[in-house]
């Protein structure tokens, strides 16, 4: 009996991107073979795969994708039981692309002070409200979800990347006024989805 060759994901346990890649897959049902690297010394099976040595990436026989939101696509073509695909794309994109270009400039001058001694943290700190935090909790409040009252792909897409934001001071974090941002946060949280792709993998060694 012929084994079933499994997609391979390349993922580091706590990346954002990663872990958006892992809930859709998982939600998607795909079984996949988890590599999890070790940033420092990346494999080269993942390096001649896709040669920018960031993750996730998903290889598929000789389907390469080494971008988060390409392999969140992919999986909800495979399998999307609870319609997360069906949302405005136009809105979709503009919260992604404010999510992943300023916003996470923003995340990481907040999150590696030292790497940015020339910045105000406070000023690091106000900006990422304004940017996201803020225009978030409006949305919510109007809606359960980002983009209406179902839940999509663009809630999971966003989500670890605001998780990230509140651990870095969590207690100042809970001081902001945000209780619809907050709500959304806690139930991500919580979901046994987000557990289930959290659990710790041997590091791969090719």
């Amino acid at each position: 009996m012929m084994r079933m060759v499994l997609p391979i994901l390349y993922s580091y346990r706590r990346c954002p991107y990663a872990i958006r890649a892992r809930m859709t897959l998982q939600y998607a049902g795909i079984q996949v073979e988890h590599r999890e690297i070790e940033l420092r010394n990346k494999p080269q099976s993942m390096l001649t795969a896709s040669p920018k040595g960031t993750v996730p990436v998903l290889i598929v026989g000789d389907l390469v994708l080494d971008q988060s939101v390409e392999i969140i696509r992919w999986a909800l073509q495979q399998s999307d039981p609870d319609n997360w695909g069906e949302v405005d794309d136009v809105a979709a994109q503009i919260w992604i692309e404010r999510n992943d270009g300023p916003f996470k400039v923003l995340l990481d001058q907040y999150k590696y002070p030292n790497r940015h001694p020339n910045l105000i943290q406070d000023e690091v700190f106000g900006a990422a409200i304004a940017l996201m935090l803020k225009p978030m909790n409006d949305a919510l409040e109007s809606s359960q979800y980002l983009v209406g009252n179902q839940q999509s792909w663009l809630d999971i897409a966003i989500f670890p990347f605001i998780r990230q934001f509140s651990m870095v001071n969590i207690e100042r974090f809970n001081q902001l006024p945000f209780l619809a941002l907050k709500r959304w946060l806690t139930e991500h949280l919580h979901s046994q989805l987000f557990h289930s792709i959290m659990h710790k993998h041997p590091i791969w060694i090719d």
